[in-house]
């Protein structure tokens, strides 16, 4: 019996290939939180270099326990781990109150320590939440993480600093114009293997285009050294602040809430659904990899839903070659040189090629939908309500401004907010009936029950 493409062992060359484009797609996503918080602790270019050297070491260690998996730890799908967003506000925010600055990075890694290992030990009540997720769901939070994601895409394609008088200027837009172009006729009018890496192709030609427009910056692989290793602590022992720990535990709730969406859209896309052994496994390689990554420096990581628009598009779907990127990024974490040379991709032209990626998972969500029955009136408004609701933070991000920051945490995730909106009106219109009496009655969650078309809890 043929192995299942998620299990599919392809040649060298092609998960060398395949995995760079996984490297490519999320690099910006990994990099950037290192820089936003190593900036308000006010670390040196020299500090702030290995801060990110070691995000991307324990991003690649995160992704291959999720890949690969070890005893009941890793979900064994094509899924990439890296530092999550949702923690960079709170974080900047715990450096902000601090007195010294200096003993901020010991603090937020003590309060990501003790929100990881929480989160293990929740991950198998938190799973149970699967029987939740119906098509109805599960398309609607797919289609808003693309949706979500887009944005990013825009804010990358006008350059790299918003402050910058040139940002936005048609010189990006036309760069990240060309590599979206690039992308889609190669997709067009090419086969097989070439077609499969048009996204690693499209960036390597936009950066060669850019060059001559002094686009692409070659200063980070000239000042970068050869070898250099995360040491552990490098910033000082963990500490443990009670306020700090109760900010991280929300968003390592955020984490594992967006985390456990990520499974679900992409269990549908590699048609092999997550079941809630599946999740189970997965948040627990995502909370165990976030406990132990201060250990190297490192903070919370979670999925990068850009990864899963690149499967959805190239139809490679062999967990391997995410554990080849996983890989990779080991390999940028222990030699800065090689870190750096993907940071010469201009940001424009991973903004072109993030149209693409982004715009696939919002077109998965769709097929999905298409199969959760719209034609019912209650589903309808299920799908309405919940991209409504999911879409605020992109459309008004000052919308939830008076809430406390605690709070915001979660507001301020259009995929956290949109799939808890979807799972509670699915609840009212496909669970909750008038018996004879006419009083409102509520139809049990069966044990048995799961995502249209998931596997059996024993399957692996």
């Amino acid at each position: 019996m043929a192995a299942h493409p998620v299990d599919e062992k392809l040649p060298a060359l092609k998960l060398a290939t395949s995995g760079l484009q996984h490297v490519a797609a999320m690099y910006a996503g990994v990099v950037a939180p290192p820089l936003i918080v190593g900036a308000a602790v006010g670390l040196s270019g020299t500090e702030l270099t290995f801060l990110t050297g070691a995000c991307l070491f324990t991003a690649g260690l995160a992704t291959v326990l999720q890949t690969l998996g070890v005893w009941k730890i890793g979900a064994r799908l094509p899924f990439v781990n890296g530092v999550t967003f949702a923690g960079v506000a709170p974080m900047t925010a715990i450096a902000a109150a601090g007195k010294d600055r200096s003993d901020a990075l010991p603090v937020i890694f003590g309060a990501v320590i003790v929100a990881g290992f929480l989160g293990f030990l929740a991950a198998p009540v938190f799973c149970k939440a699967v029987r939740f997720f119906p098509p109805v769901v599960t398309g609607t939070v797919i289609t808003l993480i693309g949706v979500s994601l887009l944005p990013v895409a825009f804010g990358w394609a006008q350059g790299p600093d918003p402050a910058a008088r040139d940002y936005g200027s048609a010189a990006h837009l036309g760069l990240a114009g060309t590599t979206l172009a690039l992308v889609l006729l190669l997709r067009r009018f090419t086969r097989g293997f070439v077609k499969q890496i048009a996204v690693l192709l499209g960036l390597i030609v936009g950066t060669a285009v850019a060059i001559p427009f002094g686009a692409a910056d070659f200063g980070p692989v000239a000042d970068a050294a050869v070898i250099g290793f995360p040491t552990p602590f490098h910033f000082g022992a963990p500490r443990f602040h009670l306020a700090a720990i109760l900010s991280m535990c929300v968003v390592m709730a955020v984490s594992m809430t967006e985390s456990t969406a990520d499974m679900l859209a992409l269990g549908e896309i590699v048609e092999r659904p997550a079941d809630e052994r599946t999740i189970a496994a997965g948040l627990r390689a995502d909370t165990l990899g976030s406990a132990l990554s201060p250990l190297f420096n490192g903070f919370m990581c979670s999925a990068f839903a850009q990864n899963i628009g690149l499967v959805a598009m190239t139809r490679i779907r062999s967990r391997y070659v995410v554990a080849t990127a996983g890989g990779f990024l080991v390999l940028m974490g222990l030699c800065p040189v090689a870190a750096s040379l993907v940071a010469v991709v201009p940001r424009p032209v991973l903004g072109g090629a993030g149209v693409v990626l982004f715009g696939s998972v919002a077109a998965s969500g769709i097929q999905t939908l298409v199969r959760a029955g719209l034609d019912q009136d209650g589903n309808a408004l299920v799908v309405a309500v919940s991209l409504a609701v999911g879409i605020i933070p992109i459309t008004a991000p000052h919308f939830y401004h008076a809430f406390p920051q605690t709070v915001r945490i979660v507001l301020d995730s259009g995929i956290s907010t949109g799939c808890v909106a979807a799972v509670l009106l699915n609840l009212v219109f496909n669970h909750l009936g008038r018996g004879q009496d006419g009083r409102e009655v509520t139809r049990p969650m069966q044990p048995g029950e799961e995502i249209a078309g998931a596997r059996p809890a024993n399957a692996h």
